[in-house]
């Protein structure tokens, strides 16, 4: 068994049984600290920024404009791909994707998750056919 040093670590590293380091929730003292210091602030703060925005200045438009609406990380897109129903299938999907991107349709970074679903979507797919196979070998096997 390791000891447990001042720190509520074990000599591995590790937190010691009841000493899980910070509780959830807490958040550190500089967070706590600007909080305090804007506590009540707030309307004041937006107000001044709104009056520096219509007055010119640049970075407090770019502020406001950014509160209102964000900046979009990602973009809807409207794709056509066949129907899969069995894991094998899903290639046919891979292959739509693979060709859209080819096209110019979608850009490589927006059909990477994409991707990443449709290898999900295969692999649930592939789960269920064995477990189906495997249920139909357990029954014949009775």
């Amino acid at each position: 068994m390791s000891d447990t040093r001042n720190n509520g670590r074990s000599t591995d590293g590790r937190f010691g049984k009841g000493n899980a380091g910070r509780p959830k929730g807490v958040r550190n003292k500089a967070t706590q600290a600007v909080e305090a210091l804007l506590e009540g602030e707030a309307e004041g703060l937006t107000r001044k920024a709104v009056e520096l925005a219509l007055g010119g200045d640049v970075t407090a438009l770019k502020l406001c404009l950014d509160r209102v609406a964000p900046p979009r990380k990602d973009r809807l897109i409207r794709i056509d791909l066949p129907q899969a129903s069995n894991a094998q299938e899903t290639v046919a999907l891979s292959e739509a994707i693979l060709r859209q991107v080819a096209q110019g349709e979608l850009t490589p970074l927006e059909a990477q998750p994409v991707m990443a679903m449709v290898e999900q979507y295969r692999r649930i797919m592939e789960t269920a056919e064995l477990e189906h196979r495997i249920s139909e070998l357990e029954r014949a096997s009775r």
